[in-house]
């Protein structure tokens, strides 16, 4: 288990972009995190006031968020200093529920492949066991 200071020494990500509250199991393949979605997120001010929806594309960044973790934890990646994982694509996108505040997000993500720097990765986020959003997507180390 990762507690969020651990995860930002992993990442550069901070708040209020930082979409992860803990890791709660990691291995070389897989790794599962968490985030309570607060009431209080100045988004939902104007993603459909009155009934607020989390936005999909930031499901999706939660899961890519925690992909780089599994990255960081490989044991066979050396970042060179300034270097982290970042995002180079996202493909089968498959949005399947609406996600509200005061829900909590459940983040699966697996290593799928590894080429070189790029490494392949299959994430789901569930809700209360029910699927929000599953996507596949690549990261590469990067100069940041």
């Amino acid at each position: 288990m990762l507690t969020r200071d651990e995860i930002c020494r992993l990442i550069p990500h901070r708040d209020p972009f930082l979409w992860i509250d803990e890791i709660t199991e990691v291995s070389e393949q897989r790794l599962r995190a968490r985030k309570t979605i607060p009431a209080d997120l100045d988004v939902f001010r104007g993603h459909y006031p009155g009934q607020p929806i989390f936005p999909g594309v930031l499901l999706c960044e939660a899961a890519m968020q925690a992909g780089a973790v599994l990255i960081a934890t490989q044991e066979s990646v050396t970042p060179q200093p300034g270097q982290a994982p970042v995002a180079t694509r996202m493909n089968n996108v498959k949005f399947r529920q609406m996600v509200k505040p005061g829900d909590v997000l459940d983040i699966e993500v697996e290593l799928t492949e590894r080429l070189g720097d790029a490494f392949f990765l299959a994430a789901k986020i569930r809700v209360a066991g029910k699927v929000a959003v599953q996507l596949d997507f690549a990261c590469a180390l990067a100069n940041v």
